[in-house]
């Protein structure tokens, strides 16, 4: 399976390229900010989200101090708002409660299980969110999962799973060194252009033939459009 992994990502570079990745890593809670507005929504209005919420707010105490209702307003580009808003209120209200500011300093330290629990803890934070802090903002080799990624895994074989979390627990010691931004990001890519839930693009696919999907589509193609932004490499 090392092996295949290996291979699955060497295809997407030659497909995709070696994707951007931001030189300077964001704050952990940048970063849980940003993933709970990724949730469900695309990208960019994802970005336009976290955009107008650092903007309002230059320090999370500030948006600790808002209303949830205040909050949602802002982030209603997003979608999801109430519940995205009652998130970020939990999440700051936890943090300050118990680390006594809104910081998640000392992480870098830790080893990745060990911050992968201490996350999870967190109300409305889950492995993926938790896992796209490990990668983004602490650029360890871990591999976050969400849909796009279980889909694309599972139809190629490397992993054989019910659920993206699953998934997660499958992959990560597969993931070939210091390449767990690469081989996610394209993963991405493959799944929101090529290998969609419904009438993938096999035919254009750089995976057609190492992937065992059983019910691959050959029906002509149109250029997928690229959607190469990605909200969590944009996040300051």
């Amino acid at each position: 399976m090392k092996a295949k992994a290996k291979e699955i990502n060497r295809l997407l570079i030659d497909h995709f390229g070696i994707p951007y990745r931001s030189r300077q890593a964001p704050e952990p809670v940048d970063m849980l900010i940003a993933t709970i507005l990724s949730q469900n929504t695309n990208d960019k209005n994802s970005f336009r989200a976290y955009r107008n919420l650092r903007e309002r707010y230059p320090g999370w105490e500030e948006a600790d101090n808002a209303s949830r209702e205040e909050i949602e307003e802002i982030i209603k580009v997003a979608g999801l708002g109430k519940q995205k808003s009652a998130a970020i209120k939990n999440l700051l209200k936890e943090l300050k409660t118990k680390r006594g500011e809104i910081t998640l300093g000392n992480l870098e330290t830790r080893a990745d299980d060990d911050i992968l629990e201490e996350l999870t803890s967190y109300p409305g934070i889950g492995i993926k969110t938790a896992s796209c802090v490990l990668l983004f903002a602490l650029e360890r080799n871990v591999c976050p999962v969400d849909t796009h990624v279980h889909r694309t895994l599972n139809r190629t074989g490397l992993a054989k799973t019910k659920s993206p979390d699953k998934t997660f627990e499958a992959i990560q010691d597969f993931i070939p060194d210091d390449s767990a931004h690469q081989f996610h990001t394209n993963l991405i890519r493959l799944g929101r252009e090529i290998c969609k839930p419904k009438n993938p693009s096999c035919i254009i696919c750089p995976l057609e033939k190492i992937c065992e999907f059983p019910d691959k589509n050959y029906s002509e193609a149109k250029t997928p459009a690229e959607q190469n932004f990605m909200l969590l490499d944009n996040v300051r």
